[in-house]
Protein backbone atom coordinates (compact mmCIF):
# COMPACT_ATOMS: atom_id res chain seq x y z
CA UNK A 1 0.00 0.00 0.00
CA UNK A 2 1.69 3.53 -1.02
CA UNK A 3 0.29 6.41 1.18
CA UNK A 4 1.12 10.14 1.54
CA UNK A 5 1.10 12.12 4.53
CA UNK A 6 0.31 16.16 4.63
CA UNK A 7 1.25 17.63 7.76
CA UNK A 8 4.33 16.54 9.28
CA UNK A 9 4.14 18.79 12.73
CA UNK A 10 4.60 17.66 16.25
CA UNK A 11 1.76 15.13 16.20
CA UNK A 12 2.16 14.30 12.34
CA UNK A 13 5.86 13.44 12.09
CA UNK A 14 6.04 11.08 14.95
CA UNK A 15 2.90 8.98 13.56
CA UNK A 16 5.03 9.27 9.74
CA UNK A 17 7.55 7.60 11.31
CA UNK A 18 5.77 5.41 12.95
CA UNK A 19 4.14 3.94 9.42
CA UNK A 20 7.17 3.94 7.65
CA UNK A 21 8.97 1.86 10.84
CA UNK A 22 6.10 -0.77 9.86
CA UNK A 23 6.76 -1.10 6.62
CA UNK A 24 4.46 1.69 4.74
CA UNK A 25 5.91 3.10 1.28
CA UNK A 26 5.27 6.72 2.59
CA UNK A 27 5.37 10.09 0.30
CA UNK A 28 5.81 12.52 2.80
CA UNK A 29 5.04 16.35 1.48
CA UNK A 30 7.38 19.05 3.29
CA UNK A 31 7.12 22.38 1.65
CA UNK A 32 11.17 23.63 2.51
CA UNK A 33 13.38 20.38 0.84
CA UNK A 34 13.14 17.45 -1.20
CA UNK A 35 15.30 14.79 -0.18
CA UNK A 36 15.46 11.04 0.51
CA UNK A 37 17.14 9.91 4.18
CA UNK A 38 16.73 6.67 6.12
CA UNK A 39 14.15 5.95 3.95
CA UNK A 40 12.15 8.95 3.79
CA UNK A 41 11.05 10.20 1.19
CA UNK A 42 10.07 13.86 0.68
CA UNK A 43 8.47 16.29 -1.74
CA UNK A 44 8.33 19.93 -2.37
CA UNK A 45 5.03 19.75 -3.95
CA UNK A 46 1.74 18.14 -2.49
CA UNK A 47 0.58 16.87 -5.45
CA UNK A 48 3.27 14.92 -6.76
CA UNK A 49 3.45 13.20 -2.98
CA UNK A 50 -0.33 12.29 -3.54
CA UNK A 51 0.12 10.77 -7.08
CA UNK A 52 -0.43 7.30 -7.63
CA UNK A 53 -1.15 6.38 -4.40
CA UNK A 54 -4.06 4.34 -2.28
CA UNK A 55 -4.24 6.53 0.59
CA UNK A 56 -3.79 10.35 1.56
CA UNK A 57 -3.55 10.70 5.26
CA UNK A 58 -3.88 14.50 6.52
CA UNK A 59 -2.97 15.64 9.97
CA UNK A 60 -3.27 19.40 9.59
CA UNK A 61 -3.94 22.84 12.17
CA UNK A 62 -7.61 23.50 11.03
CA UNK A 63 -10.69 24.05 8.75
CA UNK A 64 -8.51 26.09 6.61
CA UNK A 65 -5.58 23.61 6.02
CA UNK A 66 -8.02 20.98 5.60
CA UNK A 67 -9.52 22.60 2.63
CA UNK A 68 -6.26 24.02 1.10
CA UNK A 69 -4.79 20.67 0.78
CA UNK A 70 -7.50 19.33 -1.04
CA UNK A 71 -8.57 21.55 -2.95
CA UNK A 72 -6.81 25.10 -3.06
CA UNK A 73 -4.56 26.36 -5.34
CA UNK A 74 -2.22 23.36 -5.26
CA UNK A 75 -4.78 21.20 -3.72
CA UNK A 76 -4.70 17.27 -4.11
CA UNK A 77 -8.35 16.11 -4.70
CA UNK A 78 -7.99 16.31 -8.44
CA UNK A 79 -4.91 13.89 -8.58
CA UNK A 80 -6.45 11.07 -6.02
CA UNK A 81 -7.01 8.05 -7.69
CA UNK A 82 -10.53 6.66 -8.04
CA UNK A 83 -11.22 3.97 -4.72
CA UNK A 84 -8.39 5.55 -3.04
CA UNK A 85 -9.33 6.82 0.73
CA UNK A 86 -8.51 10.06 3.01
CA UNK A 87 -7.61 9.70 6.69
CA UNK A 88 -7.88 12.78 8.05
CA UNK A 89 -6.24 13.00 11.24
CA UNK A 90 -6.74 17.04 11.81
CA UNK A 91 -8.89 18.32 14.37
CA UNK A 92 -11.66 20.45 12.82
CA UNK A 93 -15.41 21.46 12.80
CA UNK A 94 -17.60 18.98 12.43
CA UNK A 95 -19.47 20.04 9.58
CA UNK A 96 -16.16 20.79 7.40
CA UNK A 97 -15.54 17.10 7.97
CA UNK A 98 -19.17 15.70 5.96
CA UNK A 99 -18.77 18.85 3.34
CA UNK A 100 -15.51 17.29 2.36
CA UNK A 101 -16.54 13.73 2.76
CA UNK A 102 -19.92 14.99 0.07
CA UNK A 103 -17.47 16.46 -2.21
CA UNK A 104 -14.90 13.39 -2.59
CA UNK A 105 -17.27 10.85 -2.55
CA UNK A 106 -18.10 12.48 -6.08
CA UNK A 107 -14.85 11.68 -7.13
CA UNK A 108 -15.60 7.96 -5.59
CA UNK A 109 -12.76 8.82 -2.53
CA UNK A 110 -13.10 7.43 0.40
CA UNK A 111 -13.14 10.08 3.02
CA UNK A 112 -12.94 9.60 6.99
CA UNK A 113 -12.20 11.75 9.61
CA UNK A 114 -10.27 10.52 12.56
CA UNK A 115 -9.22 12.97 15.19
CA UNK A 116 -6.03 11.91 17.69
CA UNK A 117 -5.53 12.39 20.98
CA UNK A 118 -2.53 11.49 23.59
CA UNK A 119 -0.34 14.65 22.38
CA UNK A 120 3.29 13.92 21.35
CA UNK A 121 3.69 10.94 23.48
CA UNK A 122 0.78 9.30 22.57
CA UNK A 123 1.92 9.68 18.83
CA UNK A 124 5.75 8.49 19.28
CA UNK A 125 4.64 5.29 21.34
CA UNK A 126 1.60 4.58 19.01
CA UNK A 127 -0.44 4.80 21.85
CA UNK A 128 -3.17 7.72 20.15
CA UNK A 129 -6.58 7.46 20.74
CA UNK A 130 -8.34 7.58 17.99
CA UNK A 131 -12.16 8.53 16.67
CA UNK A 132 -13.15 7.39 13.77
CA UNK A 133 -16.27 8.40 11.70
CA UNK A 134 -17.20 5.75 9.98
CA UNK A 135 -17.85 2.26 10.52
CA UNK A 136 -14.75 -0.62 10.82
CA UNK A 137 -16.48 -2.70 8.27
CA UNK A 138 -15.89 0.61 5.59
CA UNK A 139 -12.07 1.20 7.20
CA UNK A 140 -11.20 -2.45 6.60
CA UNK A 141 -8.48 -2.25 3.73
CA UNK A 142 -6.80 0.30 5.99
CA UNK A 143 -7.46 -0.03 9.60
CA UNK A 144 -3.95 -1.70 10.03
CA UNK A 145 -3.04 2.17 9.71
CA UNK A 146 -4.72 2.63 12.67
CA UNK A 147 -3.33 -0.04 14.83
CA UNK A 148 -0.18 1.03 14.30
CA UNK A 149 -0.15 4.72 15.33
CA UNK A 150 -3.21 4.34 18.15
CA UNK A 151 -3.41 1.93 21.20
CA UNK A 152 -7.87 2.92 21.94
CA UNK A 153 -8.96 2.46 18.11
CA UNK A 154 -13.09 3.71 18.46
CA UNK A 155 -15.29 3.37 15.45
CA UNK A 156 -18.61 5.81 15.23
CA UNK A 157 -20.89 5.26 12.47
CA UNK A 158 -21.46 7.86 10.50
CA UNK A 159 -18.95 10.93 9.17
CA UNK A 160 -18.27 14.07 11.66
CA UNK A 161 -18.70 11.69 13.96
CA UNK A 162 -15.23 11.52 15.37
CA UNK A 163 -14.76 15.25 15.27
CA UNK A 164 -18.10 15.46 17.42
CA UNK A 165 -16.01 13.05 19.90
CA UNK A 166 -13.11 14.82 19.72
CA UNK A 167 -14.68 17.92 21.17
CA UNK A 168 -16.05 16.12 24.22
CA UNK A 169 -12.46 14.94 24.63
CA UNK A 170 -11.42 18.69 24.19
CA UNK A 171 -14.06 19.70 26.48
CA UNK A 172 -12.63 17.39 29.47
CA UNK A 173 -9.27 18.24 28.62
CA UNK A 174 -10.15 21.76 29.22
CA UNK A 175 -12.04 21.22 32.81
CA UNK A 176 -8.75 18.82 33.92
CA UNK A 177 -6.27 21.33 32.67
CA UNK A 178 -7.65 23.83 34.50
CA UNK A 179 -8.35 22.07 37.93
CA UNK A 180 -4.91 20.67 38.33
CA UNK A 181 -3.34 24.20 37.38
CA UNK A 182 -5.14 25.55 40.14
CA UNK A 183 -4.55 22.62 42.55
CA UNK A 184 -1.18 22.83 42.08
CA UNK A 185 -0.53 26.38 42.74
CA UNK A 186 -3.36 26.32 45.79
CA UNK A 187 -0.33 23.66 46.74
CA UNK A 188 2.11 25.35 46.30
CA UNK A 189 1.21 28.52 48.56
CA UNK A 190 0.16 26.47 51.21
CA UNK A 191 3.43 25.29 51.13
CA UNK A 192 3.02 22.10 50.66
CA UNK A 193 5.43 18.92 50.18
CA UNK A 194 4.33 18.97 46.42
CA UNK A 195 6.15 15.76 44.77
CA UNK A 196 3.92 13.66 47.87
CA UNK A 197 0.64 15.28 47.20
CA UNK A 198 0.64 14.74 43.52
CA UNK A 199 1.80 10.99 44.06
CA UNK A 200 -1.04 10.78 46.75
CA UNK A 201 -3.88 12.47 44.56
CA UNK A 202 -2.75 9.87 41.63
CA UNK A 203 -4.22 6.83 43.28
CA UNK A 204 -7.81 8.55 44.55
CA UNK A 205 -10.46 9.69 42.60
CA UNK A 206 -8.55 13.21 41.31
CA UNK A 207 -6.21 11.20 39.08
CA UNK A 208 -6.52 12.46 35.30
CA UNK A 209 -4.10 12.48 32.36
CA UNK A 210 -3.00 16.35 33.38
CA UNK A 211 -1.92 15.45 36.76
CA UNK A 212 0.11 12.29 35.84
CA UNK A 213 1.64 13.55 32.95
CA UNK A 214 1.83 17.63 33.47
CA UNK A 215 1.48 18.67 36.94
CA UNK A 216 5.25 18.65 37.31
CA UNK A 217 5.68 20.38 34.80
CA UNK A 218 3.36 23.01 35.94
CA UNK A 219 5.05 23.04 39.62
CA UNK A 220 8.52 23.51 37.75
CA UNK A 221 7.58 25.91 35.15
CA UNK A 222 8.49 23.95 32.70
CA UNK A 223 6.37 23.43 29.22
CA UNK A 224 7.67 20.04 27.25
CA UNK A 225 5.11 20.19 24.08
CA UNK A 226 2.45 17.86 23.99
CA UNK A 227 -0.59 20.01 22.67
CA UNK A 228 0.14 23.34 21.51
CA UNK A 229 -1.72 25.82 23.66
CA UNK A 230 -3.23 27.75 20.82
CA UNK A 231 -4.58 24.25 18.88
CA UNK A 232 -6.26 23.42 22.29
CA UNK A 233 -7.96 26.94 21.71
CA UNK A 234 -8.95 26.16 18.65
CA UNK A 235 -10.53 22.82 19.69
CA UNK A 236 -12.60 25.01 22.38
CA UNK A 237 -13.73 27.21 19.76
CA UNK A 238 -15.34 23.98 17.72
CA UNK A 239 -16.38 22.31 20.91
CA UNK A 240 -18.61 25.53 22.11
CA UNK A 241 -20.35 26.47 18.77
CA UNK A 242 -21.07 22.77 18.17
CA UNK A 243 -23.04 23.15 21.87
CA UNK A 244 -24.06 26.57 20.49
CA UNK A 245 -25.98 25.31 17.24
CA UNK A 246 -28.18 23.33 19.59
CA UNK A 247 -28.45 25.87 22.59
CA UNK A 248 -26.48 24.52 24.70
CA UNK A 249 -24.10 26.24 27.03
CA UNK A 250 -20.83 25.30 28.24
CA UNK A 251 -19.91 27.81 31.10
CA UNK A 252 -16.54 26.06 32.07
CA UNK A 253 -15.24 25.27 28.79
CA UNK A 254 -15.85 29.04 28.12
CA UNK A 255 -13.88 30.06 30.83
CA UNK A 256 -10.88 28.26 29.84
CA UNK A 257 -10.81 29.32 26.54
CA UNK A 258 -11.15 32.77 27.82
CA UNK A 259 -8.38 32.80 30.13
CA UNK A 260 -6.34 30.48 26.67
CA UNK A 261 -6.78 33.70 25.00
CA UNK A 262 -5.42 36.17 27.88
CA UNK A 263 -2.35 33.88 27.55
CA UNK A 264 -2.51 33.71 23.74
CA UNK A 265 -2.39 37.51 24.04
CA UNK A 266 0.65 37.60 26.32
CA UNK A 267 2.72 35.02 23.62
CA UNK A 268 2.45 31.92 25.05
CA UNK A 269 0.05 30.00 22.22
CA UNK A 270 3.07 28.07 20.96
CA UNK A 271 3.48 26.17 24.56
CA UNK A 272 1.93 23.43 26.12
CA UNK A 273 -1.67 23.32 27.43
CA UNK A 274 -0.09 22.90 30.37
CA UNK A 275 0.75 27.06 30.59
CA UNK A 276 -2.54 27.23 31.95
CA UNK A 277 -1.12 27.27 35.75
CA UNK A 278 0.84 30.84 34.75
CA UNK A 279 -2.52 32.34 34.76
CA UNK A 280 -3.78 31.26 38.37
CA UNK A 281 -0.43 32.45 39.31
CA UNK A 282 -0.75 36.17 37.47
CA UNK A 283 -3.84 36.30 39.13
CA UNK A 284 -2.55 35.58 42.74
CA UNK A 285 0.46 37.88 41.75
CA UNK A 286 -1.87 40.92 40.83
CA UNK A 287 -4.50 40.20 43.68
Amino acid sequence: MKLAFIGLGAIGKPMSERLIDNGYDLNLFKRDKRKNVDQKKYFIDPVEAAKDCDGLLICVTDDTAVESVLFGDNGVAESLMPNSFVIDFSTISPTKSISIHKRLAKKNIFYVDCPVSGGTEGAHKGSLSLFIGASKEECLSFEHIFEVIGKSINYFNGVGKGQQVKALNQILVAGTYAAVAEAMELGKLLDLPMDDVVAALKVGAANSWPLENRSKAMLIDEHPLGFKLELHHKDLSIAIDLANSINIALPIASRVKEIEERLMHDGLGELDISVLHRYISGVKKQG
